[in-house]
């Protein structure tokens, strides 16, 4: 054997020597200053050698040993010498087979252009495109909103951060459309008559005219939902006019009038709105009017994000900023044969891309083809008139470009002056940034027909394909305690009053407990899960960094496993592999959910029992789960730090490590406090005994501490909320009142 960079020995000298005893001698003081393994090339010389011996060196010679087994296993590896040396019965390497393995579960995703549970698999590699439909910016976000954004949030940092995929996500901003031209020309209307200051008087005359087609459009409604909030605005307009008919018949004091036509003006705001706007509408003109409105509600959106905690986009369109490319994507669209110009606007031939061998409309929602009721709610309520209606071939055909009307912005194009469809905003945006495919398109479940179905026929026509988007995936409705949740309805809750009662990680845990794409009930119940499924997991947070901060060597934090390790670690392993079973059956976070509950609960016995036997729990396994739940919370954005075990404490505005800067403090205190009640119970001193338990039970839940006596054991030491401890202080003090009062009856009057 040689080095490199070294003469190959010369073994002709061992050759020579005709005793093989002799010979084995010489091999081992020669191969005694050399090693066989690292760094050496076999040789022939080597194979010779071997060939003269008939067995194996003795044991003593074990440098020969070495050499002859190593040479051996060399040889017997190639099969023109296994057949001659079969014979010897040398020592070689046992064949090598792998595992069978397991079978681990892919990711599936509920995909509704299918209608069922599909592999997710993205058409570049890793990479994945994905494309959401973001606002209309024309009034407060609510929780309807919520539910889609931080469901799709919650899917997206899964996707990123457990799957590992490659996420470029694209959101749009509708800051064009018949909603916010209406709005912004309403709100400029009644603006502009509040300026003018009319008198009560002249109010109620104009609420009262306003009252007349407003009647009218109520006795004609037949949608249920829209006759109640259109009949409780009325309710609280005709409340507000008789007490200012009465005040203005009475010729009571100014002040008085004024207060009541305050009241009036307040509730008939909407009624007077339409009124102005049918009067008035056509006479605005000036496009910076149609800005001012979604410019505030897109901060105003982005406020409400940024508070839920859900991440941005990598890239926001708006279609104000769109509209050139938005022109040159119906250009294309007609060019393909799929768009026809009437009286200005252009519109999508339906019944020609359907007719197409290539094509299909309607792919996810078929059933809904001629749903007037639907179609008509994609168009807009300014784009509905009979003239707009008759200028359609067919009734399925929706607008590319709208030829705008006195009162509404407008661009130019080569139809005339005009402004987009809603459906093409979404198209012309996401064919910019993504291309002609994208991997994933979300949106709620409303919008599958017909902005979404519309949205796939347009952009298959423009790219003449039939796989604009691979999966779609609609989030499931809000109700609030059962009922429907409509913004055109005024039934809502906003984003910034549900953050009002509960804390952004309460909504998004609240989320989690249940399907992003079934729907989801915003009720009491649903919260208070959320806050106890909360308060469950601090706990165990709050009682793992209490074992570890037990003071301990470096060597004692390693114990000994017996069983009852052995079998939560084992249960720890399965029940990780639950969840990812779960998330892989598209991302199930209830279930998911769930299964970290169990793991807790079980935790939990553990330590119970532990302590029980005054035993110590052993403290890597349990770091180790904690730092696991905790990581998963993490990856759903339920929690937003960088502590490695637990929910954050001190407020996310906090830049320094709370626990880290006053547990040290707090650890002397609670030792100090231990000792000085030791003594008083030694020396009965029940007046100190009661100052410790005023500090534990009134003065530290103030500062966010709270203490834990168990008897034989330290005090162990809790950074809790301070609103928490505070609630769970006035609870005690309930039942401990009841208690004394039976007390002090049973003994009896004083002397």
């Amino acid at each position: 054997m040689a080095a490199s960079g070294e003469q190959t020995f010369d073994y002709g000298l061992i050759l020579k020597i005709r005793d093989e005893s002799s010979r084995v001698v010489a091999l081992n003081g020669y191969l005694s200053t050399r090693s066989y393994i690292g760094g050496f090339t076999f040789s022939q010389a080597d194979a010779e050698v071997f060939e003269t011996l008939q067995a194996p060196p003795p044991e003593q010679h074990f440098h020969a040993l070495r050499w002859y087994r190593h040479t051996d296993a060399i040889l017997s590896s190639n099969s023109r010498h296994a057949s001659s040396c079969s014979n010897k019965g040398r020592r070689v390497q046992p064949a090598w087979s792998p595992p069978e393995g397991v079978q681990l579960p892919k990711l599936r995703l509920y995909n509704s252009l299918t209608r069922r549970k599909e592999e997710f698999i993205p058409q570049n590699g890793k990479q994945v495109l994905w494309y959401c439909c973001g606002p209309t910016v024309y009034d407060a976000s609510h929780m309807g909103h919520a539910r889609s954004y931080i469901s799709f949030d919650i899917l997206r940092r899964i996707l990123l951060n457990y799957f590992k995929y490659d996420v470029f996500y694209c959101m749009n901003i509708t800051d064009i459309d018949d909603k916010i031209i209406k709005r912004a020309r309403q709100n400029y209307l009644f603006e502009q008559y509040k300026e003018k200051k009319n008198s009560p008087a002249q109010l109620l005359d104009d609420v009262q005219t306003a009252l007349k087609p407003f009647t009218a459009k109520f006795n004609e409604t037949t949608d249920l939902d829209k006759k109640q909030m259109l009949g409780r605005l009325k309710v609280a307009v005709d409340a507000a006019i008789g007490p200012l008919q009465e005040t203005l018949q009475k010729g009571a004091a100014d002040s008085d009038v004024v207060s009541k036509a305050k009241k009036l003006l307040d509730e008939a705001k909407d009624l007077l709105s339409d009124w102005l706007d049918h009067q008035n509408g056509s006479q605005v003109t000036d496009n910076s009017i149609f800005s001012i409105l979604p410019k505030y509600w897109e901060a105003e959106y982005h406020k409400d994000m940024e508070a839920l905690n859900v991440l941005p986009p990598d890239v926001l369109t708006r279609v104000s900023e769109y509209v050139p490319e938005i022109v040159d994507f119906v250009k294309k669209v007609m060019e393909n044969g799929y768009g026809y110009v009437s009286n200005g606007s252009v519109y999508f031939d339906t019944v020609k891309f359907d007719a197409s061998e290539k094509h299909s409309y309607a792919k996810l929602v078929p059933e809904a083809v001629g749903d007037q009721k639907a179609l008509q709610e994609g168009e807009g309520d300014l784009s509905i008139s009979a003239d707009r209606l008759s200028e359609k071939r067919s009734p399925n055909d929706f607008a590319l470009w709208k030829a705008s009307k006195p009162g509404e912005p407008s661009w130019d194009s080569p139809w005339g002056k005009g402004r987009p469809g809603w459906h093409i905003e979404c198209s012309a945006m996401a064919g910019s940034i993504l291309g002609e495919s994208m991997d994933i398109h979300g949106g709620g479940f409303d919008l599958r027909f017909p902005h979404h179905d519309n949205e796939l026929a347009q952009s298959e026509a423009y790219f003449e394909n039939d796989h604009w988007v691979r999966y779609f995936l609609h989030t499931g409705h809000l109700t609030i305690a059962g009922c429907k949740m409509s913004k055109s309805l005024k039934n809502f809750i906003t984003i910034k009053e549900a953050l009002s009662k509960h804390t952004a990680r309460q909504l998004r845990l609240a989320f989690l407990m249940h399907s992003w794409k079934d729907t989801l009930d915003y009720s009491n119940n649903t919260m208070e899960s959320a806050i106890q499924y909360e308060k469950f997991l601090n706990e165990f947070f709050l009682n793992v960094k209490d074992i570890l901060r037990a003071p301990t060597d470096i060597t004692g934090q390693f114990e000994k496993w017996e069983a009852p390790e052995i079998e939560l670690n084992k249960s720890f392993y399965d029940k990780k592999a639950s969840v990812h079973a779960a998330l892989c059956d598209n991302i199930d976070t209830r279930s998911a959910m769930e299964e970290m509950r169990a793991l807790v609960s079980q935790s939990n016995y553990y330590i119970a029992a532990k302590k029980n036997t005054k035993q110590n729990p052993n403290r890597m396994v349990l770091k180790s789960i904690a730092t696991y739940l905790t990581d998963m919370l993490k990856i759903f954005g339920a929690i937003n730090g960088t502590e490695q075990i637990g929910f954050p404490v001190g407020g996310s505005g906090e830049t320094t490590d709370l626990e880290a800067t006053v547990l040290p403090y707090l650890n002397v205190l609670s030792e100090f406090r231990e000792g000085v009640r030791r003594i008083a119970r030694e020396k009965k001193v029940t007046e100190v005994l009661q100052l410790c338990d005023a500090l534990r039970d009134d003065i530290l839940p103030e500062l966010g501490v709270r203490f834990e006596d168990h008897e034989g054991l330290p005090t162990v030491v809790k950074l809790v909320d301070r609103e928490t401890l505070l609630k769970e202080r006035d609870e005690k003090k309930k039942v401990r009142m009841p208690r004394l009062s039976l007390k002090l009856s049973k003994a009896g009057p004083g002397p």
